[in-house]
């Protein structure tokens, strides 16, 4: 009797972990699909071999099914990746910040022009993007509705907007909220370099990591696990435009343009936070 009871757990471990290594081939295989679609420009494409879309979002423990909240997504890099990966088998929301939240002329038409581009890019491509929502919220305040909703929210080089906003608290008060109990938080962001102050940081676009964590941490989270899978050991972070000096925006526009190109993006924490279950 007792043989049998320990056959049938060995048989219904080896289903579960069979099932579980069925499903991670399953988003691999969307994943390599959606990096490889004809959705996305050359240019875009060439930032895999620094951001490391695949990878990333495996640390960050995407999989079918999953409720994902992509947080100011920008020009929709990843969301190039995510909604074909989620189409059918998921879902992904995008949350834009509100231009009418803001108290600065230059600020809110920014968010305007922004946003619309995004939009277009969703309306444009209904194969890839048809079931993408997006939500537009405050910094200062931010809600997502209904909370507790989320399995996964992912932020990528974002936080040093909020820190400059002074929003960076509020924000990930908004994370915890919107995720399930359980639920993951995936932050990658420039990495100042140790030591650097904070006043450094700002100026640069860099951040401590130290700083990240505990954002995360007084909002509620634990911190689950780091990567280094966004590192960039040539990244001396010590530019005259700080991090926009880099690819892609090249600040400094052709003034050793070949110099920054040979150093790539830049160097990047990556972080992984959990909401602890009730």
């Amino acid at each position: 009797m007792h043989r049998h009871h320990a056959l049938s757990a060995t048989i219904a471990l080896l289903v579960l972990a069979g099932a579980s290594a069925a499903t991670a081939a399953s988003i691999d295989a969307r994943i390599d699909q959606a990096l490889a679609g004809p959705h996305r420009s050359a240019e875009n494409s060439a930032r895999d071999a620094y951001r490391h879309p695949k990878q990333t979002l495996a640390f960050f423990g995407l999989k079918p099914g999953m409720s994902v909240l992509e947080i100011t997504p920008g020009g929709g890099w990843y969301t190039e990746v995510l909604a074909p990966a989620l189409k059918g088998n998921g879902t992904l929301t995008a949350a834009l910040v509100d231009p009418s939240t803001l108290a600065s002329e230059g600020a809110r038409n920014y968010y305007t022009r922004n946003n619309q581009k995004y939009r277009d890019k969703l309306a444009a491509d209904a194969a890839n993007y048809g079931e993408v929502k997006v939500v537009e919220i405050s910094q200062s305040e931010p809600k997502f509705a209904p909370e507790g909703s989320y399995d996964l929210v992912l932020t990528f080089r974002n936080v040093h907007n909020w820190t400059g906003a002074k929003a960076d608290g509020a924000m990930f008060k908004g994370f915890f909220a919107a995720l399930k109990p359980g639920g993951t938080l995936g932050v990658v962001e420039h990495r100042a370099k140790a030591g650097a102050t904070m006043e450094e940081s700002f100026k640069s676009g860099y951040l401590p990591t130290d700083y990240v964590v505990k954002l995360a941490t007084d909002a509620g989270f634990k911190l689950d696990a780091q990567s280094e899978v966004n590192a960039n050991p040539k990244d001396t972070k010590d530019y005259p435009g700080g991090v926009w000096t880099l690819p892609p925006s090249l600040g400094e526009k052709d003034k050793d343009k070949e110099k920054y190109l040979a150093i790539g993006e830049s160097d990047r924490m990556t972080l992984r936070f959990v909401k602890p279950a009730k």
